[in-house]
């Protein structure tokens, strides 16, 4: 007669039997959620978006930040994958506009022209342009490895607000423009989460604000999800179908050509400024050489960065109907609420000098190519102004102007 199993036993079996099927299901669920056929078609895209994008370098500087910013010889830069561009050549600089010159920083303020990978005084040789390395963190921040580099929709404002974009901006429309200036002062605003940013930028627009808006932007950004940080950055981008499959942030796709050898695009900006201290701005100039016909960009006291070919556009390829000038931030209401993501300094307008954002020296390019004040029509508005706000003015030193920003969410802005 066999033995039976004590009531012990029993129990530890079946516990063993119940564990190794749990073990079971776990592992049967993990190997549904990997899918690693999925994965390596991802991890695929991946190097071959970094493959394109990082040019092979004949010098490579290491920036305090951690930025690597490969020099990469000219004609090699990304600009030149463009099926049109192929075979092109850098071209020689352009004609400047009339009534161009550098002003001096009124007020105590300085250029903010030093970018930190460039403060150890090491450089890239002539020849070559100074080209941020993409990384493949950069690339898996992203919301998808197609959308790396590019901005989301609704990035200029118009008459209804949508996908969250907030913006505080002065803009003249209804004219004939052919370029845009203007002195904007340097922060580090925060951003409260890695999906939205905060910059101030100039907008060349042109088109309507359908799918076949075309813009150029340039200014300064802070985005944690492009870059990875908090820091601002010297920023441009171009769009020629309302942000939809053209165009994209500095070189990360085949655009904008660059012949400058000691500003890289998207490299953080020092010094920056700070509440009730130092004050450091940074002057950008972007207008359409009258010879050839494209857009070209000016940083600093004179820095020629490079330019747009006008066959990258519709309407830009003859003049611009709108400028813009000003702020923008992404609220996501990540929270429930608004954003605490700051515009500008993070403080309101009217707090004014040394605490307020400022935008000074506003001025347009006229068809004769001359550089000339804003006239009548000159507007600012904000979108949410117990959010961010905007105040507007005229004086002898700074020409028109303006002050604008704030941080998002306080008891008037929920």
């Amino acid at each position: 007669m066999a033995a039976s199993a004590s009531p012990s036993a029993v129990v530890v079996l079946v516990l063993l039997v119940t564990l190794l099927l749990a073990g079971l299901a776990t592992a049967a669920n993990q190997t549904q959620g990997f899918r690693p056929g999925e994965e390596l078609r991802r991890y695929r895209r991946v190097q071959a978006l970094l493959r394109r994008l990082n040019k092979p370098a004949l010098r490579t500087i290491q920036s305090p930040d951690g930025d690597l910013i490969d020099c990469v010889a000219a004609h090699l830069q990304p600009a030149f994958d463009h099926p049109r561009l192929r075979g092109h050549r850098p071209l020689d600089p352009p004609v400047r506009p009339k009534g161009h010159q550098h002003r001096p920083n009124p007020n105590d303020t300085a250029d903010a022209g030093v970018q930190l990978w460039a403060a150890s005084g090491e450089s890239c040789p002539e020849g070559s342009v100074p080209i941020r390395r993409t990384t493949e963190a950069d690339v898996l921040r992203a919301s998808s490895v197609r959308r790396f580099g590019r901005a989301p929709a609704a990035r200029v404002r118009r008459d209804s607000v949508s996908g969250g974009h907030e913006h505080a901006v002065g803009y003249v429309a209804g004219d004939e423009y052919y370029g845009a200036k203007a002195s904007i002062n340097v922060w580090a605003p925060k951003v409260s989460t890695a999906s939205e940013f905060s910059l101030s930028q100039i907008w060349v627009i042109a088109g309507s604000f359908g799918n076949d808006l075309n813009t150029i932007e340039a200014g300064w950004q802070v985005s944690p999800q492009l870059y990875g940080d908090n820091s601002p950055r010297f920023f441009t981008y171009w769009t020629t179908d309302a942000y939809q499959t053209t165009g994209c942030y500095n070189l990360l796709c085949s655009g904008f050509i660059q012949t400058n050898s000691r500003i890289a695009m998207g490299a953080a900006i020092s010094p920056t400024s700070a509440y009730n201290a130092g004050q450091f701005d940074i002057s950008l100039l972007v207008w359409k050489d009258p010879n050839h016909g494209n857009w070209w960009l000016e940083f600093g006291n004179g820095e020629l960065v490079g330019y747009w070919p006008s066959l990258l556009f519709s309407h830009l390829a003859s003049h611009a109907s709108m400028v813009q000038f000003g702020g923008e931030v992404v609220n996501t209401r990540a929270s429930g609420s608004h954003t605490a993501t700051q515009m500008g300094s993070g403080h309101f307008a009217s707090e004014g000098f040394g605490k307020a954002s400022y935008f000074r020296n506003l001025e347009v390019v006229d068809w004769d190519n001359s550089l000339v004040p804003l006239a009548g029509g000159f507007h600012v508005t904000a979108d949410h102004p117990n959010c961010y706000d905007i105040q507007g003015g005229v004086n002898a030193v700074w020409g028109n102007y303006f002050y604008y920003g704030g941080p998002g969410r306080n008891v008037k802005c929920t």
